[in-house]
């Protein structure tokens, strides 16, 4: 099981690979592999990753090791993940858009009734 993310922004590769439990070569293979993963550099040369970039990984490791997809077959999951949430939001934001606009005009009625 791997560690509960701690609340920070920024992470060294050590403790990223100790979260998700691999050893660095692997995140840094996956890195490469999976652009959406793009730590920041320090001026030591050093990868910074970011909560996102750590949680991703977190992803694309449940996807290669518990649902036993291959790294092309994870790209494609990341991606059809990726393009439903953003549906889902936009689905959302419209209907509590919907319901302003149901409000108003319920509103509206009872002014002129």
């Amino acid at each position: 099981m791997s560690e509960p993310l701690p609340d920070k922004n920024f992470f060294r590769i050590g403790e990223v690979s100790k979260i998700l439990q691999v050893k660095p070569y692997v995140v840094r293979y996956w890195e490469s592999e999976f652009k959406t993963v793009k730590p920041i550099r320090t001026s030591a040369d050093q990868r910074l990753y970011r909560r996102q970039d750590v949680e991703e990984l977190l992803t694309i490791k449940n996807l290669l090791y518990c649902e036993g997809f291959t790294i092309a077959g994870a790209r494609n999951k990341l991606r059809e993940l990726k393009c439903s949430s953003r549906t889902e939001g936009r689905e959302e934001n419209d209907r509590s858009r919907l319901m302003t606009i149901k409000q108003g005009l319920k509103e509206l009625r009872e002014l002129l009734d």
